[in-house]
């Protein structure tokens, strides 16, 4: 059933991006007021989508005095997605962490003590969950008064085709919150070919010219060798020596099985990164073309619609930024998970 959108609530974005989180709010209908982001390279596609205002800010010197002049009088959701690289798998092996991004949770802490919105959510990395970061956010939240839940989400249990496991909080004033319950199984996730099987083919180096998001990067001739020689699903552990890399004799280079690899036609993709679209990032081949993926691809793979706008004009068509862009971004489709979830959350005390 459609709802209309519910002007007497307001909902502000922060580390808002390209919008994903916020485009997921937008399609059940909240009133996305605006987003705060310190990359004012997504400005355009922010508002372009989302109709709401982009602040160029950095979050760690925002007042909760400004965030509650937008909110006005209406009831008020604050959500966000602190910038998660600090708490990847990655980063967890490397001993120096950026500390100014570390901060960024507590300076999302802070505004929530000085904004008091009615409901949170916070949506991070599943690593998170067992640093002292995240234990002082949830106990900042209860001292708060706030009921407080939290789950890792396997995206594929929620229609997103993509290996992709992230971390959803949501804290309100009114109750107990929690995010609703699975939309998939196994037996029905969308599929790569579910997502990517009816587009236009396209060669390494070209793309579609109807749809200039549609485009592979080029491929050298030995890279070309390389995905020839692939089969769906595999990866470089099938080629013969003269192909594979030094770093993939060594010992430590066997863990790295996915790289180079395609993904497969039944199965969901990995998860997108900020550089999806090189075939040697990971398992961004396409399961029969010879070519990594495209960015079109990338963002269908993310669930943004394909109306979603990324760039004004061809002379601001930067495809390094875009992919960045899209990798970085909270796949709408969870976006759209979260917003259900507090929309209900919202009708059981009569308030949408």
């Amino acid at each position: 059933m459609c709802m209309q959108k519910n002007n007497n609530i307001a909902v502000v974005d922060l580390f808002c991006g390209i919008g994903g989180l916020s485009q997921g709010f937008v399609m059940e209908n909240f009133n996305v007021v605006s987003g705060y982001d310190n990359d004012i390279l997504c400005k355009y596609t922010y508002e372009t989508n989302n109709h709401a205002i982009f602040h160029t800010e950095d979050v760690s010197q925002l007042s909760g005095e400004k965030i509650n002049q937008e909110f006005g009088s209406r009831l008020k959701i604050l959500v966000g997605c602190a910038p998660c690289q600090p708490f990847s798998s990655y980063s967890f092996k490397v001993r120096k962490k950026d500390e100014k991004k570390l901060n960024l949770l507590y300076s999302f802490a802070r505004l929530i003590g000085e904004v008091k919105p009615t409901i949170v959510s916070m949506e991070n990395v599943p690593q998170l969950i067992d640093t002292q970061i995240f234990k002082d956010f949830y106990n900042k939240l209860i001292d708060l008064k706030y009921k407080v839940s939290f789950q890792v989400v396997f995206c594929p249990d929620y229609g997103i085709p993509q290996r992709r496991r992230r971390l959803v909080l949501l804290a309100s004033k009114l109750g107990d919150i929690s995010l609703i319950h699975k939309t998939h199984t196994p037996e029905n996730y969308v599929t790569v070919k579910d997502i990517i099987g009816n587009l236009k083919p396209v060669n390494a180096g070209e793309y579609d010219t109807n749809d200039p998001l549609h485009r592979a990067r080029k491929l050298s001739d030995l890279n070309l060798k390389r995905i020839r020689n692939t089969k769906e699903g595999g990866s470089w552990r099938s080629w013969s020596q003269d192909l594979v890399l030094d770093c993939f004799k060594k010992q430590s280079g066997k863990s790295y099985g996915s790289v180079y690899g395609r993904m497969k036609w039944n199965e969901f993709a990995p998860t997108m990164t900020t550089h999806c679209t090189g075939l040697g990032n990971g398992r961004f081949g396409h399961p029969e073309q010879d070519r990594a993926i495209t960015l079109r691809e990338a963002a269908l793979f993310q669930t943004f619609p394909l109306e979603y706008k990324f760039y004004e004009t061809m002379d601001k068509f930067h495809p390094s930024i875009i992919c960045r862009q899209i990798g970085n971004a909270v796949p709408p489709k969870l976006g759209q998970v979260i917003a259900k979830s507090i929309k209900e959350h919202l009708i059981q005390y009569n308030l949408w």
